[in-house]
């Protein structure tokens, strides 16, 4: 009798391990960079469809609602700023001489070293997003709780130095996610807002030039589209301007994040 209770203790410790490991495998299994390919002749790319699920927890990375027949054409400008080289500055000068707004993910680091800066894109109407507090890689997180915990350090820290809240929406550091992520965040309330366009702006020592950079974005503008910029590029600080101006005249529109998800 008292070898069966040993035997059937082992089995059920030896159940609970296999569960464990598999539900960390499930978890983390999946994890993916963000990417959408490019089309040609200025029409809408569509994202794979192993990625399109993000759609079904309030992902976004496209304005299916200004598609390629519309009408009203409509572009979305977003930022990753994660600290300031004086590139972050000239950005927002350049977006108040053209009235336009954008939406800026921002780190924890950006908040306590450059409180001025981020109180300045509240205050003249972007949209201040959450980029987690570290630049943490969100899909390796195991718990809503921790998930939940490095979100609002971030708030916490936008709420003490900035006033108000931040808004409710959320982008992956380097656009890394898997269903876990993208669940946890759904739950929190959070929107997860990808891309439909970027380009290679994020490497200070190895920015491409200005002509080939604004040529790309212009040969790869579409209706509907959600830029990501890096604010912290030399490149992107040099052409943002003339890139607006170009939209302007093509008849394009600036739209704000509430407006993609309404």
């Amino acid at each position: 009798m008292k070898t069966n209770i040993k035997i059937f203790s082992f089995c059920i410790i030896v159940l609970l391990l296999v569960s464990s490991v598999e539900n960390a495998f499930a978890e983390s299994r999946g994890a993916i960079g963000w990417y959408c390919t490019r089309n040609r002749d200025h029409r809408q790319p569509i994202a794979d469809a192993q990625l399109r699920y993000v759609e079904d927890y309030g992902g976004y990375y496209i304005d299916k609602k200004h598609g390629d027949e519309n009408e009203e054409k409509v572009v979305y400008l977003t930022f990753d700023a994660g600290y300031e080289n004086g590139n972050v500055e000239r950005i927002l000068d350049i977006m108040k001489a053209e009235n336009v707004k954008g939406a800026f993910f921002v780190l924890g680091n950006l908040i306590s070293k450059n409180t001025s800066l981020v109180r300045r894109m509240a205050e003249e109407g972007h949209t201040v997003c959450n980029h987690t507090n570290r630049h943490k890689d969100m899909t390796t997180v195991r718990n809503i709780e921790d998930f939940r915990a490095e979100l609002e350090a971030l708030e916490v820290l936008y709420r003490e130095n900035i006033g108000g809240e931040m808004a409710k929406y959320y982008r992956p550091p380097e656009g890394k996610f898997n269903e876990t992520s993208m669940k946890f965040a759904h739950e929190l309330g959070y929107k997860t807002i990808f891309w439909s366009f970027a380009y290679a702006d994020w490497d200070n020592d190895r920015q491409m030039s200005p002509e080939a950079a604004k040529q790309k974005i212009m040969d790869n503008i579409h209706n509907g589209a959600v830029i990501l910029l890096h604010p912290t590029s030399a490149t992107n600080a040099e052409i943002l301007a003339d890139v607006i101006r170009e939209l302007k005249a093509q008849g394009f529109g600036f739209g704000t994040l509430d407006e993609l998800t309404a």
